[in-house]
């Protein structure tokens, strides 16, 4: 039975890659987080030669590990955005700042089956860094990510990405409480702004790592 699961995921995967490159992505499909992760060390920087780099919101970009290795580099100047350490304020102001590094980190919340990058954000910095701002932008996304049409990839932000970040970020929302979308108007509402990328522009700014396993949200 896995080898049927595998096959179906190889052949679906390979699809997405196609149509991703077809709309001027520059795409890498790899198996795990390591390979992910050896894939931006080993090839990707070395390519690149960022100067500076930041990242928004994105378990998958953790879970590779890619954010304790490259926090921890003198390499190059980086703006943390995840540290805890940091006022609202401070925080805020590294996000403004990230918005013009050379190299920019993120994952997406959902990929069309013909190449589009789906994503809601609450203040917008990570899809005004997917857009416009970065010199580069490193997309990493696991198979999970992927669906069939734009209809599709909306219900599932915000039937599922969105209530479940939530919780993860302890927001005052009503679907914190019951797990639906109340398209409420809390203060702490995360569903603000949307990003759709039918194509990338200038060809291959946005890399797209696909990782054959569920990560992320």
């Amino acid at each position: 039975m896995k080898d049927f699961v595998k096959k179906f995921w190889e052949l679906r995967l390979l699809k997405v890659k196609e149509a991703l490159e077809k709309n001027n992505f520059e795409v890498y499909l790899v198996k795990d987080e390591l390979e992910a992760k050896n894939v931006v060390l080993n090839e990707l920087l070395p390519a690149i030669k960022p100067k500076s780099l930041s990242w928004g919101g994105s378990m998958t970009f953790v879970q590779t590990g890619l954010y304790d290795s490259l926090k921890q580099t003198d390499e190059f100047e980086i703006f943390d955005t995840y540290d805890k350490s940091l006022s609202s304020e401070d925080i805020l102001e590294k996000r403004r700042r990230a918005l013009l590094v050379d190299l920019f980190f993120t994952g997406t919340n959902a990929i069309t089956e013909d190449g589009w990058l789906v994503n809601l954000d609450m203040i917008g910095n990570r899809v005004g860094a997917l857009t416009f701002g970065p010199k580069k932008v490193i997309v990493l996304a696991g198979k999970n990510k992927i669906v069939s049409d734009l209809d599709e990839a909306m219900l599932r932000i915000k039937t599922y990405s969105a209530p479940a970040n939530t919780m993860r970020l302890n927001k005052k929302t009503p679907c914190f409480k019951t797990g639906f979308c109340h398209d409420c108007s809390s203060p702490d509402r995360i569903c603000n702004v949307w990003s759709i990328i039918e194509k990338c522009y200038p060809q291959k700014r946005i890399s797209v790592i696909l990782i054959s396993k569920d990560l992320g949200l």
